[in-house]
Parts: C-alpha cells; structure tokens; sequence
C-alpha cells in the first residue's frame, strides 16, 4: 500500500465523514415543523361546492330504506292466512320456522316441505316455497298449535320491541353517517396544497424548523474556515437589519452555495449562521423532496417557502442538492420527471422573493460539477462560499473543539498533532478524537494521552489491524515490498520524509509505508511526481529485483500511478510529445452512463499517442526504481530484515538503519509524535 500520489489534490469524493465540527450534542429542535397552513382550502372559497355529493347522498338514503323494507319479516315469501298455515303445519308440510315477536304483532316465517295447492284467500299471489304469516291473538293458548310447533324441534325466536319506523330510520341514519364521513374526507383532500385531508401529511414539506433558542451554534463553535465565516457575515447582517442594504439600493444574495469535501462542516456553519443571526432555521435535505408520485416534491417545495414567508427573517438550507438539483435532462433516455419538476419549482420560487423579504436560501454540496447552470446564475444562488480542508490552524482549532470535554494527559501535544494531520477533513479529527478516547476507556485510564491519539491516527488512516497472521512467503515478500517503497521515499531528495513503515495487515492491505508531509501543498512541479512514480513502483520494482517475480500486491500501486501519470499527460501538459493541451475527459453528464458511452473531446490517434506517453512514463518510472534499488540493495535488505524482526519501524528507527536523508537540514532527536499518510 502507498501513500496518496498527490498531497494537495485530495478529491472530494475520496473524502469520508459528516459535515459536523462540533463535538457537542446538537440542541433539540424547540419544533418540527413542516408547514402552518394559515391559508384555507380553494374548495372554501367556491360557493356550492359541497352540493356536488347531494344527489350520492339521497340515492344512499333510498337504498336504505329500500333494503330496510326488504328485510322486514312480512316480505320473507309468499303471505298466506294463518288459518291455511295452521293446517299445513298440522298436515307436517311445514319444514322451518322462525317466530319474531314484534311490537305491532308476532310474525311467522318459514319454508314448506312442499308446495301446497293455492289457498283460495291467499294474501299474496302464487304460492313460493317460503311463506310468512301473521299468527291470531292468543295463538300461544292454542294447545294443538303449539304441540305441532314442538314437533319442529327448537324454534328460532327473535324479539324486536323497535317499530318499523324506528327501523327504517336507524337505516338511513347509518347510511347517511357513512357517505357524509366520505364526502367530508374527500372533500378535504380535493385541494392538495391546503396541506388537509388524506395526503396532508404526505404532501408536506419535511423541512425541520429549528427556533431560536440560548444553545444556538454561532461562529465561535466552527473552528477555523475564516474566510467562509467571513462571506456569511454579510448574511448575518442582511438578516438582521435588512433596512441598512436596501435603503441604498442593494440586493442582498437570495442564495448563498456551500461547496467544498464531505465532513469539513457545511451543515454547521449553515446552522452557525441562523446562530449569529438570530433567526428560525428550516434544515431538509435534498433527497427528502423526491418521491415516487410525480409533482409531490414541487408541492412541498411550495409549502416550504410558504412556511419560510411566514416566519421571515429565516434561513432556508437544502443539505445535499446535488440530490435534486442535478442537470437537467441528464440520463440515458432522459432525465427524471419527478427531479426536474422539484427543480423547476425550487427556481420559481427562488425567483419569486422580493427584495424585501428577509428570507436568505443556503445549499451545501460537495458536487458542484453537476449543478444545473440554471440554479448557478445570479439571481439564484448569487454566492459561492468554498469550505475546504483546514490548514494547521484550523485543524488545532478544532481539535480544541472536540477535546473540550476529554481529559488529556500532560503529554498530549494538539500542535504535534495537527502537523501530523496534514489533509484530514473536520469530521476525521473528530474520528481521531473519539477513537482515542474510546482507546482510553477499553484501556482503563481516566486521561487520554499521546499513545492514544497515535493509534486513533493510524486506525483513521489505515484501518483497524486484521487478526490473521501472514505466512513466512507472504511476510518476506510484504516486507522487502514495503521496504522498496520506503528506501526510494527516503533516498530522493524532495520527498516528503517516511513516517513508519509496517507489515502489520490493516484494512485491505499487507503492508502499509506511511509519508509525513512536513507542509501544506497546493501545487507541485513535475520533478517531484515524477518521483513519487518512481517511489510507487519501489515495490514492484523491489519483488522483482529479490525474487524475481511480481505479485498481485502492487495493484494499487500501479492504478494509482496510471491515474497520475495519466493526469500529467493528458491534464497538465507534462510530456513535449502531447504538448501543453489538455485532453481531460468530459464530465459534465456524469449520469450518463459512463460504461455505456465515454465523451471526449480528442481523436482515437491523439488517445493513442496519450497511452504510449503514460505507458512510456511508467515504464521509465520503474527503471529509474530499479537502479536506485541497485545502488541501495545493502540499505534495501536491512530494511526488510527488520520489518521481519520488529514488524513495525518508526521514523528514528529508519534514519538508525539508512542513515540522514539526502537534503535534510534537521531530524527528530526524540520520539516524533507526528504521522500522516501523503
């Protein structure tokens, strides 16, 4: 494993972490709030609007009445005299029946066993195989009836004091209580934007309003980023006293981008900012606003605004809106509707502020590439505030943030430190802290010293050490491998000087040889990349000068050394034969599929003439690493062997074994507390 090929251009999409510097427990939101929905439904506002289900509710109505007449007693078959059912009955040709005692008079129901021949007195029509009839007063008393009445078996008797009428009106009381609870339901839902009715909640939007409160995060809490901070000062201002800019004339930002690596603290300098201004903060994230229904995410980028413009001055901020605001149109076969229309009105709205309004919208990414232009112009987001890596400075600052609350031992040097973490992001300080602390407590100490951010420091870099132990094979091969890499960093004047080098595993690697930059690095000649080439190709180069072989191991070694000598060809004009023109591929439509189709702007001869010079390059690299491995073969096997005894050698360890580095004005006369990975 090898250090990075390039210092100072650490890729944000390399970067891990969350864009939070302060170590504090964020203070619980005093509302959650998505929206107020102070106005009322378009259906209020149009007279005879709630007529339009009458007519569904006067045909339930009869549909009720209709039933409830149906399933009286009295209309069970075919009604004959009681006289004509007693006979039956006493014949046997009686197979069921049910007796209802009613308040107006009992009812008989029932079925024959066969049809009798019609009664000359029937009460209605031909005879069915189902009858009802009402028995004579006093039918109780008779003596013969009630003997053939036994001889049925048990008799179904139901008692109902209510009279029909009551009955009919229970009917249609129930029906109309149904259709009035759906009416009223579909009656609030009939306007979405009312914020009402069944997809009220659905329709909202997620935004988080945080009010203001004692505990707000101000600048104070974000350590470092001073020109950041600076930028959004005149936010803070604007939002405070409005008056002072547009007395004059002036149009104050209506958008204000945050662009810079995960983890550098975007989210909490927007939030310091509503801090500093005294203001309600609503905090969404972009990818909250797409659902699966096309025209949701437009609709709660309405009651978002909406909700903004009645709680004014506020702060407005979309964390993440590369999520929804990505170019449009982007995507084979097209882009997405459900995206492009929350975009669309997210620009609407964003054009509809006045001047006046004291409502500022801040955006963070870490994407600016695939912003949509029409989201960039003036007008929308006026302002481009980049939060980067901290430098030395910031980085102590924020190590003070996050150790506030950790005791340290007395040997803790946070200046020793923050050299040492030369490239970190805010959120892997805050890793480095946490890790040691955690260290310390497995441990059992009450204070966290040196040791402990040491090894948090290498388990942020490197990982965690692996439990599985390498054979005598793969320990000689992984050691004179590390030691190539380091006899070359060490060796070539101008390189960043060796850290420790290990043959512990860590994470997905075997070994691991770890540089120490001694400064900050913005930019960097071809001189010393073209040493670092050299310096990842030791490895491969070492293997093959020992064993004569090479091994799947300097995989990334040789990835990582295309990329860079593919970018100095094809980006940096660093070969006579291509010239200074650059050759970059096109990344604007990164979505659409890269596997599919890759445009570029140059011809499949000037690609060719780009592989012979990073292949030409390469090849040129790993012989200049070879014959440095000649000539320091004596300091390359010392190397290796002591890998083997000790697995693990610090930086006074290595000068002990190889001697001062070429070009070194200084070295450490006591155990360095310094480590970074280049």
């Amino acid at each position: 494993m090898m250090p990075n090929d390039h210092a100072g251009d650490k890729k944000p999409e390399d970067e891990a972490g969350s864009d939070q510097l302060d170590p504090q427990p964020t203070p619980e939101p005093t509302q959650k709030s998505s929206s107020s929905n102070s106005h009322g439904s378009a259906d209020d506002q149009r007279p005879g609007r709630g007529f339009g289900m009458m007519p569904l509710l006067i045909i339930g109505s009869l549909l009720a009445v209709a039933w409830f007449m149906y399933d009286l007693p009295s209309n069970h078959g075919t009604g004959v005299p009681h006289n004509f059912f007693r006979q039956q009955l006493l014949e046997g040709n009686v197979k069921s029946l049910t007796v209802y005692h009613m308040e107006n008079g009992d009812v008989f129901t029932g079925e024959w066993k066969t049809i009798p021949a019609e009664s000359p007195d029937l009460v209605q029509g031909t005879l069915t195989q189902q009858f009802n009839t009402k028995p004579l007063p006093g039918w109780e008393e008779d003596t013969t009836l009630r003997q053939a009445l036994n001889s049925l078996g048990p008799l179904d008797v139901k008692h109902n004091t209510m009279t029909a009428g009551t009955l009919m009106l229970i009917y249609a009381v129930g029906t109309l209580a149904v259709l009035g609870f759906i009416w009223f339901m579909f009656r609030r839902s009939s306007d979405p934007f009312s914020g009402g009715g069944m997809m009220g909640s659905f329709i909202r939007s997620p935004a988080q309003l945080f009010e203001k409160t004692d505990k707000a995060a101000t600048f104070d809490d974000v350590a470092g980023l001073k020109s950041a901070k600076q930028d959004l000062q005149e936010v803070v201002q604007f939002l405070k006293a409005p008056e002072d800019f547009t007395r004059l004339g002036a149009k104050i930002p209506r958008g204000v981008l945050l662009v810079g690596p995960p983890g550098t603290g975007k989210t909490l300098l927007a939030r310091a900012t509503a801090g500093e201004a005294d203001v309600p903060f609503f905090s969404v994230n972009g990818s909250e606003f797409i659902q699966m229904f096309v025209g949701v995410g437009a609709t709660r980028v309405r009651d978002l605004f909406k909700t903004a413009r009645a709680s004014a001055p506020c702060i407005i901020f979309i964390d993440e809106i590369d999520a929804v605001g990505r170019v449009r149109g982007a995507g084979v076969g097209g882009g997405h509707d459900e995206r492009e229309q929350t975009l669309n009105q997210i620009l609407s709205e964003m054009d509809g502020f006045s001047q006046t309004e004291s409502i500022i919208v801040l955006a963070a990414t870490n994407r600016q590439d695939v912003l949509d232009p029409a989201l960039l112009r003036p007008g929308r987001f006026d302002r481009h505030v980049t939060v980067d890596l901290p430098v030395k400075e910031g980085r102590l600052g924020i190590l003070k943030v996050h150790t506030r609350e950790v005791p340290l031992d007395d040997d803790v040097r946070l200046d020793a430190l923050a050299q040492s973490t030369i490239g970190y992001s805010g959120a892997e300080l805050q890793k480095v802290v946490n890790e040691a602390a955690l260290k310390a407590a497995r441990d059992g100490k009450r204070r966290v010293s040196m040791d402990e951010f040491l090894f948090a420091q290498d388990l942020v870099q490197m990982g965690a050490e692996r439990e599985e132990q390498l054979d005598d094979n793969d320990r000689k091969l992984t050691a004179w491998h590390e030691a190539g890499h380091a006899v070359l960093a060490w060796f070539q004047e101008g390189m960043d000087p060796v850290h420790k080098v290990t043959i512990i595993p860590r994470g997905r690697a075997l070994g691991v040889t770890q540089l120490m930059p001694e400064k900050e690095t913005f930019n960097v000649g071809e001189s010393i990349l073209r040493k670092r080439l050299v310096m990842m190709l030791g490895g491969r180069a070492a293997e093959k000068l020992v064993f004569d072989e090479v091994s799947a191991g300097a995989e990334n070694d040789i990835e990582r050394g295309t990329s860079l000598a593919r970018r100095m060809v094809a980006s940096w004009g660093m070969s006579e034969s291509v010239g200074p023109v650059s050759f970059k591929q096109s990344d604007e439509h990164p979505f659409l599929g890269k596997e599919m189709h890759t445009y570029r702007e140059f011809s499949e001869e000037t690609a060719r003439i780009i592989d012979i010079e990073v292949q030409t390059i390469m090849q040129e690299s790993h012989e200049i690493a070879t014959q440095l491995l000649v000539e320091y073969r004596a300091e390359l096997d010392l190397l290796a062997n002591a890998l083997l005894e000790h697995e693990q050698i610090e930086r006074l360890q290595l000068r002990e074994l190889l001697g001062p580095r070429p070009g070194a004005t200084e070295e450490p006369t006591e155990t360095s507390s310094d480590g970074s990975t280049e």
